[in-house]
């Protein structure tokens, strides 16, 4: 298939700025509300696409759902996502198995082939060496020569049969890749390079079931990023969120994760941390780090800001889910920002239980 007949991605699809996907998601959502529409990022999807207005046939068949149900059944939904959203990297997922397939059922082939040449070839030797124990060998340069042909026969099928295992393993590295790269796209922030929230909880959830001890979990928000945004712009602020990534992928211990949790918020796990101590000197040196980002014109290196960040931790207890984890570093990044902001601050403690 050629490139120009691949089917767009995700990203390609929605290629709208801040200001005009903003202004969709205005439509998309008084929509949702009106028809009691859960709030999910399924619906989410399909609404805001239904605001560009450039999926008739989507269009068409959302809006006879609504006149056929009372709700909108989640069946439908998650059909017409993947039919209408996702459908792209389906036929990519689709296209990549038949790849393997097709490889497999090649070498198979190969395969099948060099084994029936051993045999034929075995037999050549057998009537060779039957000949040759006869006392009398009328037709001795004959039996000579069909061994001569059949060695270099089997020698041939040999050699292509090695060229194409070798070309096979090089087809493997490609599907490889490819597989990877999808990983890595469903699995990154695409703007900073850190786990996104999807996969942020599921590896907070593997943690987390792999025991409760050493774990810490951070978050952090950078302070006044809407009155950045506001005064300079989207893209200086989200080149404020790739330095913040970047530095939190520097600063990461061995077996820590970082995510984006949404918008200009971020969170770290922390594993094999086993005080607050440890966790708050962790967080303060990134705060500090954070600190030291200075805004510039590209142009002219001209000051224009600098940046902050406020930061809550919780160390995980016995009996803690993503959850509780959560809000307890949540409540502790509240507590920063309201005594003041560019600060480390734990989660409360747990009130004694009176006698």
């Amino acid at each position: 298939m050629s490139k120009s007949n691949k089917p767009p991605s995700i990203l390609e699809l929605y290629p709208e700025e801040t200001r005009e996907a903003a202004a969709l998601l205005r439509q998309a959502v008084p929509l949702m509300v009106r028809h009691d529409i859960p709030p999910n990022p399924v619906h989410y999807a399909l609404w805001y696409t239904y605001s560009r207005g450039n999926e008739p046939e989507l269009n068409q068949r959302l809006d006879k759902t609504l006149s056929n149900f009372d709700s909108f059944p989640p069946e439908i939904a998650v059909k017409l996502f993947r039919e209408y959203i996702i459908r792209g990297e389906l036929e990519e997922a689709r296209s990549g198995q038949q790849q393997v397939i097709e490889l497999v059922d090649d070498i198979e082939g190969s395969i099948a082939t060099s084994v029936m040449g051993s045999r034929n070839y075995q037999a050549s030797l057998e009537q060779g060496l039957a000949a040759l124990q006869e006392p009398v060998i009328d037709d001795l340069p004959n039996v000579l020569i069909e061994l001569q042909e059949n060695t270099q026969q089997m020698q041939n099928q040999q050699e292509k049969f090695l060229h194409r295992l070798r070309a096979a393993q090089e087809e493997i590295k490609h599907l490889r890749s490819q597989l990877d790269r999808a990983h890595l796209a469903a699995t990154l922030d695409s703007l900073t390079q850190v786990f996104n929230r999807h996969a942020f909880n599921r590896l907070l959830e593997q943690t987390l079931s792999q025991g409760h001890e050493g774990v810490a979990l951070i978050m952090l928000d950078i302070d006044h990023f809407k009155e950045f945004n506001d005064q300079y712009g989207h893209p200086l602020g989200d080149r404020v969120l790739q330095h913040v990534g970047q530095l939190m992928r520097n600063l990461l211990p061995t077996n820590a994760m970082a995510a984006r949790y949404g918008g200009e918020e971020f969170c770290i796990i922390l594993r094999e941390c086993t005080s607050n101590t440890q966790a708050h000197a962790f967080a303060d040196r990134l705060r500090l780090k954070i600190q030291s980002l200075r805004i510039k014109v590209r142009s002219t290196d001209q000051i224009l800001d600098s940046v902050t960040a406020s930061f809550g931790y919780s160390l995980a207890k016995a009996g803690d889910d993503i959850e509780s984890l959560i809000t307890r570093a949540d409540d502790a990044l509240y507590e920063a920002k309201r005594n003041g902001r560019n600060q480390v601050h734990p989660s409360a403690p747990e009130p004694a239980l009176s006698a």
